[in-house]
């Protein structure tokens, strides 16, 4: 056993269960519907269908990260307990949380001098993000230290790859991520983007393919050209999705018929809160292990 904490923000987009049975603390983010505030739960209080519904039927929704006081007050209990404490966060490409947790960590390292408190950018968004803490676990339980594990972290989260599609570009737009023209055209064409995270954690757009058979056709190609020994790519393979399940599960059939030495079934997860606000419904993502710490077009 680990003599450590190894912790992540609820942004990770796994299920409770399966950060419980790892063994991952976890703090949550917040949204808001129509101005009322919702806990980014893993869905706990409010199912993802629920939110989905809700802002398709038009409602208002915007995020709140982790502040540094919610920080200090999820990671003190384990450094009273005696514990080190390595928590990585959310993209600092996509969220500005990475400064609120250090923020906090700083203040402990005053009340805590003796304990070793770090806090590591993932670059990593949803259950990408939850595929790197699933690895980081996997190593912490074959006995990596927390300093070992910290640089292994640092220099492995590029090798991470988001590749996603959206078929529904409403929140995109109220997001500034699509411009309104340029939104109002695809839904008319059916144009449905293709999308990655750069070597920065920033989403960037990379295509505008016309059918969801396309884009997954095209989102395929980029697996095998980038996965880790390409078609003999043998790590774990997550997808997540918002309301549009038979989707992932049509790339995940895909996946599984194209890279058979996986580890394991393509897991998929629904996308939660905070993530979820963002994209809204109608998004499709896949995330895997490349070989070399460089997320390329």
């Amino acid at each position: 056993m680990a003599d450590y904490i190894l912790s992540c923000c609820s942004t990770a987009d796994l299920s409770r269960e399966h950060l419980v049975s790892r063994n991952m603390p976890y703090v949550c983010f917040h949204f808001f519907l129509n101005e009322e505030e919702k806990i980014d739960d893993l869905g706990i209080s409010m199912p993802p269908k629920a939110l989905f519904d809700a802002i398709k039927a038009g409602a208002s929704a915007r995020t709140a990260q982790v502040n540094a006081d919610e920080y200090a007050a999820f990671f003190r209990p384990y450094l009273q307990e005696g514990k080190d404490l390595l928590h990585v966060t959310l993209s600092s490409g996509i969220s500005g949380t990475i400064n609120s947790a250090q923020a906090a960590a700083a203040a402990l390292r005053e009340e805590f001098p003796e304990r070793k408190i770090y806090v590591v950018d993932s670059l990593c968004a949803s259950s990408g993000y939850g595929l790197f803490m699933d690895k980081l676990a996997d190593l912490r339980d074959e006995g990596m230290s927390i300093d070992e594990l910290k640089n292994w972290a640092e220099a492995n989260r590029l090798r991470l790859n988001h590749w996603f599609f959206s078929t529904d570009l409403t929140q995109y737009i109220r997001g500034g991520r699509v411009s309104k023209t340029a939104g109002f055209v695809g839904g008319l064409l059916g144009i449905c983007p293709l999308l990655h995270v750069n070597n920065e954690g920033k989403l960037e757009p990379v295509a505008k393919i016309p059918s969801k058979k396309l884009v997954r056709r095209e989102m395929l190609k980029k697996m095998e050209a980038q996965a880790e020994n390409g078609l003999d790519y043998s790590g774990k393979c997550y997808i997540c999705q918002s309301d549009i399940l038979d989707e992932a599960q049509k790339v995940a059939a895909e996946v599984e018929k194209r890279f058979p030495h996986l580890d394991g079934k393509v897991q998929i997860y629904p996308i939660g809160g905070v993530i979820g606000c963002h994209t809204g419904p109608g998004t499709v993502a896949l995330f895997f292990w490349s070989g070399e710490a460089d997320r390329k077009r």
